[in-house]
């Protein structure tokens, strides 16, 4: 086990999903995955095991913003193996075209933290991206199921209430939402190369106001969980395609 998970080696699959609340893994877990078998509660950062349309799939919970992220990260990384990381979670939406329970695909995470700074010293501003298989491949699959996606630049913000952050600018620059969590995620996932994407549910508009409630956040985003599922399913059939 590492230090914040109580797996056993083997006890989580090399493709994990990871969403920020706890519950929603606990829900993904439940709703989608068959057999799924709770590995650990330390913390109570809930994570499964089980399988999806036969294959082996975890759902490992992060908690909220960036150094949690990379925690979990890292760990499952360095003890675990794990080759392909999936953040599934919530975005405020920015852009006038988003609305509410669109679906959005990071193609890349601007970030307001110092984590780029702290990793390549002044002078170099890294800019996290997705990988592009896995973002083409979840961009199809939206598209065969008739999902409304999005695809562009997102900000992983250090602060959830943050009224000094000039918005309207980023907007301009064509920054669709915000959450806290992605570029984080993009980061680790290139230092050790393996495979990243995130896929993420506007739960609320930031400009406009429009929302929705914490229960239906924790149980209702079945869409972006589907295009998840069904990428992570995909990344292994081309995986065992190319050996």
């Amino acid at each position: 086990m590492s230090e914040h998970l109580a797996a056993k080696k083997g006890e989580i699959a090399k493709i994990v999903l990871l969403p920020g609340a706890p519950l929603r893994a606990k829900h993904i877990a439940n709703e989608f995955l068959t057999d799924p078998v709770c590995y650990n509660t330390v913390r109570n950062a809930l994570g499964y095991t089980g399988t999806y349309k036969g294959v082996r799939i975890s759902v490992q919970g992060t908690g909220m913003g960036i150094p949690t992220t990379l925690i979990y990260a890292e760990e499952l990384i360095n003890y675990y193996g794990y080759e392909v990381l999936i953040r599934v979670g919530t975005c405020g939406g920015m852009a006038p075209e988003i609305k509410v329970r669109d679906v959005v695909l990071a193609q890349s995470a601007t970030t307001d933290s110092a984590i780029i700074q702290n990793a390549f010293g002044s002078g170099i501003y890294y800019a996290p991206t997705a990988d592009f298989a896995l973002l083409d491949e979840a961009y199809h699959i939206a598209k065969s199921l008739g999902i409304n996606v999005k695809v562009g630049n997102i900000i992983s913000e250090d602060r959830f209430y943050n009224d000094e952050i000039e918005r309207e600018k980023l907007i301009k620059y064509n920054v669709l939402g915000a959450e806290m969590e992605a570029a984080g995620l993009y980061l680790v996932a290139a230092k050790y190369n393996v495979k990243a994407l995130a896929v993420l549910t506007i739960s609320n508009h930031i400009i406009d106001g429009t929302s929705t409630a914490a229960t239906e956040r924790e149980r209702s985003f079945n869409d972006m969980e589907k295009v998840a599922l069904e990428t992570a399913v995909q990344s292994q059939i081309e995986k065992r395609s190319d050996e």
